[in-house]
């Protein structure tokens, strides 16, 4: 079978999949449905503040995965639904920081900076039209980027790499992401190697379990979505009741923002913004490409870019960058943007998550089965049928119905979101707590999952608190039995030779890099914000 072949089965397996009713006779298969019900719901909690599109993906996927069960017709509706979710809550994050002066997400505080001027000045519509305009823009950019890329990378990965440089480039990763996330490269460390600590307790290939201290609830490990919900959500729940323990009540009232002048995105405006969402585009999707360093850090120097640029280009009449230049907007969309499809690139061409969204995407592929994210994902086979390739040609087809969505209706529904954000915190944050338990319960059918999940929660909490990132520890979790497999493996295949990883010349390469990444970032002074 050739690229071509397995390109249509791809695109089939998403409108001729399993239906779910029909119009006019046409069937109307439970994936599409699924990834406009994500896209719709990715929409409205991106345009929440306190919440974001993980949130949604971890209450939703233990649901989905309850409603479709374990069965391969029930991969690409879940994941579908996931990618709606974050191409959707992508989008929303801006509608909060523009009108509200309120950035749901730490890379939509660069928007607030010409979004809320803007709406000061009655420019609240035309700034969300530049929003959307620059964020589709820069997703579809990095979209199709991963559509070349990441096959061409797996098949680099599987040519060249054998399994001590596969277990090299797992040390590698793991080095990268700890020192690039958080407030230190040592906090960035620790978070990883308690990531490492509690995927190994009550696992492994020995005859008893690891760690366990003779407690048959620890011998059996704890699950993956335990730890993934715990760490994250429950401990970012937390952290947000604490927050609002603290801070005294302020007034719930929205100052109303009349509209003023000309409210939409005309081909004049377009053509002036249109290079500085190139070059944020371009931007966000090489940041993306690299697991764990995110939107932010892509928001951040987009913006820095575009600001240089436009003091260059302004006429005398316009206003500077953070007084309400759309400028201002188009690159911190669009770069932020385009670090969504981006990150799936080391995702399915290595099986290395670069994101919270990435995280409960491969979470939902272990879950259900049938997917492995990695090199084998991209054999192209002649004589029979790679159903792997089928469904990561399935899951571009389900971006690319995402981005018409995005580009179609995106625009209307964001602007009629504005509503969401006057939801108090304390009650929405206990009903994402009690959801996100819920969900947990569902899947697990245990109250020990229950117990794990909050332990995991103050867990989080304490790291946030001191300020350390927990997404080291997640993915340090989810890489953790590979790394540990690809080692064993690499170990039996070069004899038991204890320093495969030196001997190996691409294996030494990774590991000194693995080193001289953390010295680099341990030299390097922490930038004051």
């Amino acid at each position: 079978m050739g690229t071509l072949d397995y390109i249509w089965m791809g695109i089939l397996s998403v409108f001729q999949g399993p239906e779910l009713f029909s119009i006019l006779g046409l069937p109307v298969s439970v994936t599409l449905v699924m990834i406009f019900a994500g896209f719709l719901i990715g929409i409205a909690v991106g345009a929440t503040p306190g919440l974001a599109g993980p949130i949604a993906m971890a209450i939703a996927l233990p649901i989905l995965i309850s409603v479709f069960g374990y069965t391969p017709d029930a991969l690409l509706p879940v994941l579908g639904f996931l990618i709606g979710v974050m191409k959707g809550a992508t989008i929303g994050g801006a509608v909060p920081a523009i009108l509200f002066n309120t950035p749901g997400t730490p890379d939509a505080f660069m928007t607030t900076l010409d979004g809320y001027p803007m709406t000061q000045r009655g420019k609240a519509k035309k700034a969300l039209r530049v929003a959307h305009f620059s964020s589709a823009s820069g997703d579809t950019f990095s979209d199709i980027v991963l559509f070349v890329c990441a096959p061409f990378l797996a098949l680099l990965v599987e040519a060249y790499l054998d399994l001590p440089e596969k277990t090299a480039l797992l040390i590698l990763s793991l080095s990268f992401i700890a020192t690039v996330i958080g407030g230190s490269p040592a906090k960035g460390l620790i978070s990883t190697g308690l990531g490492l600590l509690a995927v190994f307790i009550g696992t492994g290939e020995d005859f008893y379990p690891r760690l366990s201290m003779d407690s048959q609830t620890l011998s059996r490990g704890f699950p993956i979505s335990t730890a993934i919900l715990g760490v994250l959500i429950i401990g970012a729940v937390l952290k947000e009741l604490q927050d609002l323990w603290f801070q005294k009540r302020t007034s719930g009232t929205v100052p109303r923002q009349r509209d003023e002048g000309d409210q939409r995105l005309h081909w004049a405006d377009i053509r002036r913004l249109l290079p500085f969402i190139g070059r944020s585009a371009v931007i966000g999707t090489v940041i993306g490409a690299l697991p764990g360093i995110g939107s932010t850090l892509a928001a951040t120097l987009g913006y820095t870019v575009g600001r240089s640029r436009y003091a260059k280009l302004k006429r005398p009449d316009a206003p500077d960058f953070g007084k309400g230049a759309a400028e201002g907007i188009a690159a911190t969309e669009a770069a932020n943007s385009s670090v969504s499809g981006a990150n799936l690139i080391p995702v399915l061409s290595l099986g290395i998550p670069g994101n919270a969204a990435a995280v409960f995407l491969i979470l939902a592929a272990e879950s259900i089965g049938g997917f492995n994210p990695g090199p084998s994902v991209f054999r192209f086979t002649a004589d029979e049928v790679n159903p792997e390739l089928v469904v990561a040609f399935g899951l571009f087809t389900a971006m690319m119905i995402a981005n018409l969505l995005n580009w179609t209706i995106g625009g209307v529904f964001m602007r009629s979101m504005g509503v969401m954000v006057r939801i108090p915190k304390h009650i929405l944050l206990p009903s994402v707590l009690l959801l996100t338990l819920t969900a947990i319960y569902v899947q697990e059918t245990r109250m020990e999952a229950i117990w794990f999940t909050l332990g995991f929660g103050v867990l989080g909490y304490l790291m946030r608190t001191l300020n350390i990132s927990p997404l080291p520890f997640v993915i340090a979790f989810i890489l953790g039995s590979k790394l540990e497999d690809s080692a064993r493996q690499a170990f039996a295949a070069t004899g038991g030779d204890p320093w495969f990883l030196f001997t190996h010349p691409i294996a030494a390469a990774f590991m000194a890099a693995s080193v001289g990444i953390i010295l680099y970032s341990a030299r390097r002074k922490t930038p004051t914000l």
